[in-house]
């Protein structure tokens, strides 16, 4: 009895892992749910006794990389120091990320670029993601002693965001170090 529940419990984490490598690789709507089953070997019933639609699936696949980037950042700027340091620190997270072989982009921007709608679940999901990290960006700022914290957090924020899309789209693995420039010039003025 016992195994039939870890036997489900290992199906749902293999179709959200399996949907996780293909909406990266490939995009949302690209990837079609028998693909996710074929890949996953699991059959289309399974699917539907762990997930309502494949939307549902995309919600809790970007959960999943929702908690692990949150953790990685974490570990990548503990240690920094609070403020400035911090602030720094997280565009040396961002360009490790970058710079990682399986690197192809924030999962978020192409959920955000395949859901527009502001009410739909999964653009929900993303701007979840971003508030969090913008959140990040705004408390380390605040602990910098920036006269304006708000103002200084949108800035650096707008450079997190163009150095992972730079990355992605280009390939130019040093935009977060080109970016952590601009972010030291930014901090020393608002300071």
């Amino acid at each position: 009895m016992a195994q039939r529940g870890t036997k489900r419990g290992n199906a749902r984490v293999q179709l959200v892992d399996t949907a996780l490598d293909l909406f990266d690789r490939h995009g949302f709507h690209a990837v079609g749910i028998d693909r996710i089953l074929s890949e996953a070997g699991l059959a289309k019933m399974t699917l539907y006794h762990h997930f309502d639609s494949k939307e549902a699936l995309i919600v809790e696949a970007l959960a999943k990389r929702d908690a692990a980037f949150r953790a990685q950042f974490a570990a990548a700027i503990a240690g920094a120091g609070a403020g400035r340091a911090e602030l720094l620190a997280m565009f040396d997270a961002i360009e490790a990320w970058t710079r990682e072989p399986s690197f192809r982009g924030s999962l978020f921007d192409k959920a955000a670029a395949e859901y527009g709608e502001k009410d739909h679940p999964v653009k929900k999901a993303v701007l979840a993601h971003k508030a969090w990290l913008f959140g990040e960006v705004r408390r380390a700022a605040a602990a910098s002693g920036a006269a304006d914290p708000v103002k200084l957090a949108a800035e650096l924020f707008l450079l997190v965001e163009g150095a992972v899309l730079a990355a992605a789209v280009t390939g130019d693995r040093s935009a977060a170090r080109r970016a952590k420039a601009a972010a030291e010039t930014l901090i020393a003025a608002a300071l």
